[in-house]
């Protein structure tokens, strides 16, 4: 078998020659390899413009702290494209990459379907045929028709910080772009919100509304913040007073609010909301190199 760089090269090929949003070629192929997103272990599902990627490490070291197998879908890749698909703990080996990668070329035949569509099929098949706990989906594009929103009923799903981006795609004002983000919301289903701005969050508040979506929201629902060189997290349940997240940045203590507000919604105990935020691991994302 051809090796997985060879294939995803050969992926290329079926590229449309214009990005049009749409999930129909998701759904199409979906359908060939036998609905593999209907059998995915409970899926959290994370948008946003900044963050996705920390926020759901370190929901990850909380869920593996406290016995969990986690599989965990991101992008892009730094170095390799294993590191985007995670089965239960370990990066896909290049075997079952190759294998899938086949697969899902071959269930595609001709037709046309971008690089990240083909390749989220991969994930989800990977991670229907591989026992988990969680499946941690984070959002390439956008939200609402991002490759990976075609799951009907997450567990839990995530906002982070949502400011202007890919405009060309998802709209001019910051209110439009909220709008695609909350195209993840699913009737019924809680979401975590991370800090917004007041446009956004109104944006976001209205759609909750609308499919009776419970929010967990930053500033009304919990709170984090930074005192005496510890991290402090209050909600309902009550306070948190953990070490500083080991991501550096002062931007992880908002990421670090999420990854717990979520896991503290999933019943999770302190020891792992304090693995979430001491054991994160998100190689070159502001890692110093040396001293």
């Amino acid at each position: 078998m051809p090796s997985s760089d060879v294939i995803l090269e050969r992926m290329m090929s079926l590229h449309p020659k214009v990005i049009d949003l749409t999930l129909d070629r998701v759904h199409r192929l979906l359908a060939a390899l036998g609905h593999p997103e209907r059998a995915l272990p409970p899926v959290i599902h994370i948008a946003g413009t900044n963050g996705k990627g920390s926020t759901q490490a370190m929901i990850r070291a909380g869920l593996e702290a406290s016995g969990g197998w986690v599989h965990a879908y991101t992008s892009p890749h730094l170095a390799r494209f294993h590191e985007r698909i995670r089965l239960a703990g370990e990066l896909i080996s290049e075997p079952a990459l190759a294998a899938l990668l086949d697969e899902c070329v071959a269930a595609n035949g001709p037709e046309e379907i971008t690089f990240f569509e083909i390749t989220t099929c991969a994930a989800f098949l990977a991670f229907a045929r591989t026992p988990a706990d969680f499946t941690l989906l984070e959002v390439g594009l956008g939200g609402r028709l991002d490759a990976t929103n075609v799951v009907e009923k997450p567990r839990l799903t995530i906002i982070t910080p949502v400011s202007v981006d890919h405009q060309q795609y998802l709209g001019e004002t910051l209110p439009e772009i909220a709008g695609e983000k909350a195209g993840i919301l699913k009737r019924g289903i809680p979401c975590v919100v991370g800090p917004q701005s007041p446009e956004g969050l109104e944006v976001i508040e209205a759609r909750a509304a609308r499919l009776g979506v419970p929010l967990l929201a930053h500033g009304q629902h919990w709170q984090v913040w930074t005192e005496r060189g510890r991290l402090v997290f209050q909600d309902e349940t009550g306070l948190l007073d953990l070490p500083l997240p080991n991501l550096p940045g002062p931007h992880q203590i908002q990421n670090a609010g999420a990854a717990l507000a979520a896991l503290r919604h999933l019943g999770k105990d302190e020891a792992a909301c304090e693995a979430a935020v001491t054991r994160a691991f998100w190689p070159a994302r502001m890692q110093r190199l040396r001293q």
